[in-house]
């Protein structure tokens, strides 16, 4: 005679009552496993993951508090963002740097200036001539030691903005400057007298 499970008698009945008890215990088995691999797949520290899976061993009330407190995204998801925003930091510092600093113009690396602004950009080195970076202490091309003095060469920007000024008021073409005004304290000369009229 089977085991009476619920004190059910009925054979029929009691089957029936034995494989829900089996169900439920399988169903229990199934959300600790369950609950262990997703905790790996979406938490870096072993020792939280064992807490999560040990925690699942409450029949149904501990994966149900996993699933609330759980973290959002999986590891992998969340490593591949990390990729994509360095990858979109990349781009954007190149297009900064593919750009005149002054009037975002697009520039190429060798650019000594701006073609459109003429905002001066690099400085040529004095051994090899190729255009290095006034931050630098040596040219990488030649490894000719910048020093101060490179860099002391480089105008400041208001030497820059007068000597721009000058080379533009020299190409333009010069007007007919009008005569000076006189002062209230310059005398008014009369023209001599005629002297027939005397």
């Amino acid at each position: 005679m089977a085991l009476a499970i619920f004190g059910i008698s009925n054979d029929g009945l009691n089957l029936a009552a034995t494989l829900f008890v089996l169900g439920i215990v399988v169903v229990w088995l199934a959300l600790i496993v369950y609950t262990y691999f997703d905790a790996r797949r979406r938490i870096a520290d072993p020792f939280l993951v064992a807490c999560a899976t040990i925690g699942s061993f409450f029949p149904y009330i501990g994966t149900a508090v996993y699933a609330i407190v759980r973290p959002p995204e999986f590891l992998e998801d969340a490593h591949e963002r990390e990729l994509e925003i360095k990858a979109a930091e990349l781009r954007v510092r190149q297009l900064t740097e593919a750009s005149c600093p002054n009037c975002e113009h697009p520039i190429e690396r060798n650019y000594l200036r701006c073609p459109h602004c003429q905002h001066r950009l690099k400085d040529p080195c004095p051994s090899c001539r190729k255009p290095v970076d006034p931050r630098w202490a040596l040219c990488p091309y030649c490894e000719t030691a910048l020093g101060e003095r490179a860099r002391r060469k480089r105008p400041p920007a208001r030497r820059k903005a007068k000597a721009l000024a000058k080379e533009a008021e020299e190409t333009q073409p010069r007007e007919s400057t009008p005569p000076p005004k006189r002062t209230a304290k310059e005398p008014v000369r009369e023209p001599d007298a005629d002297p027939r009229k005397a």
